[in-house]
């Protein structure tokens, strides 16, 4: 590799670097709260755009969804992509559980160059799709038992049939240009550290999901689902 490429890659990756880190030092009380007003934008930023339009027929059927407001993608060659979000189980039709934090993160390497700035809204369609999430701390799709489709703006093409997906990912993104690999292998991380801080220590995310943990600092995300139903 050049010495000219060396320092394209180098800013690239410190980009990536520097914005996925930077909520890293604040108290993570505050970042729970400012992710969860981060996924009511997204929301209402879903809802508004109509070439997302399947966006609000999948949410209305929707049995959990993983909202995460902000994915950095950066690379040159060898790429990285990552981010906070939440997920949320249905209780009944205008009803949503509370709130349950995790990151999403991914590496792949090939023909990729550019910094982007996504978001991506997760629809696990069935008890099945929500059992994979929660159970296979690794890889999104097939791998751990759920097939996926995913569309939108910025986003690869789809992987599978969408008739038959039990994942359909929606993508928004709001800045830059990225060629890269598709969402499918991306994995999603528990974040116990920022669950612990929202709801207190012990906190897990079965429980969560369960009903078992309640904050109403989250009301505000709550109802955001819940009025488009």
């Amino acid at each position: 590799m050049t010495k000219r490429i060396k320092q394209i890659a180098l800013v690239f990756m410190l980009g990536f670097l520097t914005t996925a880190c930077g909520t890293w030092n604040q108290p993570k009380s505050q970042t729970t709260e400012e992710l969860i007003s981060k996924a009511v934008r997204t929301l209402d930023e879903f809802h508004a755009n109509p070439e997302l339009e399947k966006f609000n027929g999948e949410l209305l059927n929707a049995h959990a969804v993983v909202i995460l407001p902000t994915v950095i993608k950066a690379g040159f060659f060898a790429g990285g992509e990552g981010g906070n979000g939440v997920l949320l189980k249905r209780q009944s039709t205008n009803s949503w559980g509370y709130p349950t934090f995790l990151s999403m993160g991914a590496a792949s390497f090939g023909l990729q160059i550019g910094l982007q700035d996504t978001s991506i809204i997760l629809i696990a369609r069935n008890a099945g799709a929500l059992e994979a999430l929660l159970k296979h701390q690794g890889k999104i799709g097939a791998d751990a038992g759920a097939t996926l489709w995913t569309e939108g703006i910025g986003l690869e093409a789809a992987v599978t049939s969408n008739l038959g997906a039990d994942l359909v990912a929606f993508a928004n993104s709001s800045a830059g240009g990225y060629v890269g690999a598709s969402l499918e292998g991306a994995v999603l991380i528990t974040r116990h550290d920022l669950n612990e801080a929202f709801y207190g220590e012990g906190a897990e995310p079965r429980s969560i999901v369960a009903g078992q943990y309640q904050n109403p600092k989250a009301d505000i995300l709550r109802r955001a689902l819940a009025k488009n139903q």
